[in-house]
């Protein structure tokens, strides 16, 4: 059995007020708190790897965790807005990762609580998808079995 730590982008700045490209949207002064928070929320888990949406917001959201625990951010377009559980599922189906941290988007989080719910892995209401959230996965065959939810910080 296999573990993922699936975490939605930390507080960023407005949709609506932001003008530039949205792929370029920072995070919020709290949602800064909330990614440097992320270090001593992750202190009793395994980390192997860091993956994160090419968006800025995600990519901010993992930087004090791959300081803290010395491992590269890897980008990957899979983990963008709009890919869904198809791109997260090129994660949790790799039999080659283990203990890895997926940093993605309120759209991928919702549809993976709903897959949990529909599969029972999970009931309605359990958990949810708040920013800075995460989810640890413990995937069996590229399947989640097991999820449990952190709070955001």
């Amino acid at each position: 059995m296999r573990t993922f730590y699936v975490i939605r982008h930390a507080k960023a700045g407005s949709r609506g007020h932001w003008t530039g490209d949205d792929r370029l949207r920072p995070l919020s002064k709290k949602g800064q708190k909330q990614a440097e928070d992320l270090v001593a929320a992750f202190e009793p888990f395994p980390i192997k790897s860091i993956f994160t949406s090419p968006y800025l917001r995600c990519m901010q959201t993992v930087e004090s965790l791959s300081r803290a625990r010395r491992l590269p951010v890897k980008s990957s377009i899979e983990l963008a807005e709009g890919h869904g559980l198809d791109g997260l599922n090129e994660f949790l189906g790799s039999s080659k990762l283990d203990q890895a941290v997926l940093s993605t988007h309120g759209d991928i989080v919702w549809e993976l609580v709903e897959y949990l719910v529909a599969r029972h892995v999970i009931r309605a209401g359990d958990g949810g998808f708040d920013k800075g959230s995460t989810w640890v996965l413990r995937v069996q065959d590229g399947v989640p079995v097991k999820a449990r939810y952190l709070p955001a910080p």
